[in-house]
């Protein structure tokens, strides 16, 4: 009984251990898929996704609104993202559960300019993802704001930036 109960303490001790690196390391990668993202390429931050996975956005009048199942949809939504120039930084993260159903929540600001350097957008986020095995099964976004998005998107609109699939689109990031 003493043996479980000492390989059970020394698991726990790890566990405890090994959480802040488990952090750290995720920042590191989180913050490399955003640098790439804010550069245009969101490619590295998709094949994070397992392969049915679920992105919620808030229900608005935007061109990212509802729920995107699967990866072709989550890629149109980073299609979207990226085309619409935002910029995104990550404040602060925090990491809770095992490997298998593990939960990352994400403080950011995310921005986007017009052409002559304008601010057209500018929000707070939380970005809460769910994970197996180190692949996003669901991925929620909550803003501080969402009337904003209406307006940038109408304001994409002006500037004939249209959403993936609608129209002219812009397949290069908008930004300065």
């Amino acid at each position: 009984m003493n043996r479980i109960r000492g390989a059970a303490l020394l698991g726990l001790t790890a566990g405890l251990a090994l959480r802040p690196l488990l952090r750290r390391i995720l920042m590191v990668r989180l913050r490399g898929d955003i640098e790439r993202i804010n550069d245009g390429d969101y490619r590295p931050f998709l094949r994070a996704y397992a392969d049915d996975a679920v992105l919620h956005f808030n229900d608005g009048a935007h061109r990212w609104a509802g729920d995107h199942r699967g990866k072709a949809a989550i890629e149109r939504f980073l299609q979207d993202f990226v085309a619409a120039g935002l910029k995104v930084d990550l404040k602060d993260l925090w990491v809770s559960g095992p490997p298998w159903r593990m939960v990352v929540i994400g403080r950011l600001d995310d921005e986007a300019r017009g052409p002559g350097g304008e601010l057209l957008y500018s929000n707070r986020v939380v970005l809460v993802l769910q994970s197996r095995w180190g692949k996003i099964v669901r991925h929620d976004d909550f803003y501080e704001d969402t009337s904003r998005m209406a307006a940038f998107d109408a304001a994409l609109r002006e500037l004939g930036i249209d959403p993936v699939g609608e129209g002219t689109h812009v397949t290069r990031p908008l930004s300065v």
